[in-house]
């Protein structure tokens, strides 16, 4: 018999329309149709073992199913090892480097500094013991709950067969997710060494600092690995295609991140350029060629000649060798097609049953958590539990010194959104001072201040008619912890009314928000 919280899942997906096949027989749950998968050796099988494939695993096993997970001997995916995790290790022993070598702000704290050195070897050292012991908590956390982990990579024969690549067997299951994430994308023109030229998989294993670094594309990878960079001695040149540096966020926040991240630092950009053409040099030796062409005239623009050069142009989805195109999976860009529920859609746009795909192979939000939050919510699904992720409830940070946390749209995507719906929109800062090149709301905070970290503000985006948060934009000290805050309160529809009488600690830097929310009613808080 199945288990218990499967039964009651069961009697959950028939109240709801769905038709549930006979105890034992591992019947798909579908809408209108019962789908028999004969045989089958798992009621889930995961294909990937990122975040995504991990949350949605453990997720299965607290319904009650049995489940398999298809690592291809990478457990932990991108974040754990070429990514999230070990990028934070880098930015933590960086981070520490800045603050030790800023003489001005620690004489601040009465304290004097004899200089600061650092042992590039044990950064990377810490990055990667970091990434390995990560990994392998989340392969027992599978392994002590039950979970099969196959060392193979997963190839779709059918839309809920699996072949174990090398294996030479296949795996039969009433659902499959696709969770492969995503690899990074360098454009055309550019020439990767892994030494000279390289991407965020390479640069994570510092084996060198450049004198010198290009970095083309100033989203969230390139603005953290300039963090990194600048703090261990480099000089740093951004190339970007878009209109204006780090166009991804907020216009107003990405001002003052120019103002805090970009001018006191050895930093200086190109925008509006495509790096058309990179050649690899030799370390010490030969320079890296950058050959810059206007992005919208395509007329040749300056050639740079750097130390070397990290290619921060985004993500592309890893769904080559998957099988899809043979099992008729909608594709758009290589991104899998799926509804509001993760399920993977048909080449005729129609629900594929027993199909799911989460995460960075389906496009819809490229973040880890939001890949582990759509996994969760395909098992609830799948287990007859209807649920659709609030994606613009879903936060994301960038973790420079200070970071940068946001969550739902940004000002300008919100005041379009208002204007196709007939509402308005207001904003709310914690500050009366307009002229943030001055002072930005983190100023009057007394945590702030004892840190002597006042740059920052946070502004709260919301329904003028209802009051209902629709976003928050902050830049400042642990901004990535205090945006989940803000993230509840659009999960549960909370407006500045209910937030503005919740009391907040005194004092912590959460009183920044509590400010922003009272200051969208006109109310004054400390």
């Amino acid at each position: 018999m199945l288990p218990l919280r499967l039964l009651l899942a069961g009697s959950a997906a028939v109240a709801a329309g769905w038709h549930v096949g006979p105890l034992g027989a591992h019947t798909s749950l579908t809408r209108g149709r019962v789908h028999a998968a004969m045989e089958a050796d798992f009621d889930l099988v995961i294909v990937g073992c990122g975040v995504g494939g991990h949350g949605a695993a453990l997720h299965a096993v607290s319904r009650g199913l049995k489940v398999a997970v298809c690592a291809g001997e990478d457990v932990g995916g991108t974040c754990v090892n070429r990514g999230c995790v070990p990028s934070k290790a880098l930015l933590a022993a960086a981070g520490r480097v800045r603050e030790m070598s800023d003489a001005e702000h620690l004489a601040g704290f009465g304290i004097t500094s004899h200089g600061i050195t650092y042992e590039r070897e044990k950064v990377a050292a810490h990055a990667k013991n970091l990434a390995t012991k990560v990994k392998g908590n989340l392969e027992n956390s599978l392994t002590g709950l039950g979970v099969t982990v196959f060392p193979n990579k997963g190839k779709m024969v059918g839309p809920t067969e699996v072949e174990l690549v090398g294996a030479g067997k296949t795996v039969k299951a009433d659902n499959v997710i696709l969770a492969t994430g995503s690899v990074p994308f360098v454009p055309p023109g550019i020439t990767l060494d892994g030494k000279t030229v390289f991407t965020s998989d390479e640069a994570l294993e510092l084996e060198w600092v450049p004198d010198w670094i290009a970095i083309i594309g100033s989203g969230y990878i390139g603005l953290e690995f300039s963090d990194v960079y600048t703090a261990l001695g480099s000089e740093v040149t951004f190339i970007e295609a878009l209109p204006r540096i780090m166009a991804g966020f907020d216009k107003q926040i990405a001002q003052m991140a120019e103002r805090v991240l970009i001018r006191p630092r050895p930093i200086d950009y190109y925008t509006g350029v495509f790096a058309s053409e990179v050649t690899p040099g030799i370390p010490g030796v030969k320079p890296v060629t950058v050959k810059m062409i206007d992005a919208v005239t395509k007329e040749p623009k300056e050639t740079l000649e750097v130390d070397a050069v990290m290619v921060c142009t985004g993500r592309a989805p890893f769904s080559e060798g998957l099988g899809l195109q043979d099992i008729k999976v909608q594709m758009n860009r290589g991104f899998v097609q799926v509804d509001e529920k993760m399920r993977a859609l048909d080449t005729d746009g129609n629900v594929i049953p027993g199909l799911w795909c989460i995460g960075d192979l389906n496009g819809k939000m490229m973040l880890a958590h939001a890949a582990s939050a759509q996994g969760i919510s395909a098992v609830e699904n799948m287990c007859g539990d209807e649920h659709v992720l609030n994606h613009d409830a879903v936060p994301a940070a960038c973790f420079t010194h200070p970071e940068i946390a946001m969550v739902g749209p940004t000002e300008e995507q919100a005041r379009e959104r208002a204007e196709a719906a007939g509402y308005e929109i207001g904003v709310s800062q914690a500050s009366t001072h307009h002229d943030f090149s001055v002072q930005g709301n983190f100023r009057a905070n007394s945590k702030a201040l004892a840190e002597l970290s006042g740059d920052g503000i946070a502004k709260v985006i919301y329904r003028k008619d209802t009051f209902e948060v629709i976003a928050v934009h902050i830049i400042g000290l642990h901004a990535a912890d205090l945006i989940q805050e803000c993230s509840n309160a659009i999960e549960a529809g909370s407006t500045l009314k209910d937030l503005a009488m919740m009391v907040h600690t005194h004092p912590t830097l959460c009183e920044v928000l509590d400010e922003a929310f009272k200051g969208g009613l006109g109310r004054a808080a400390h």
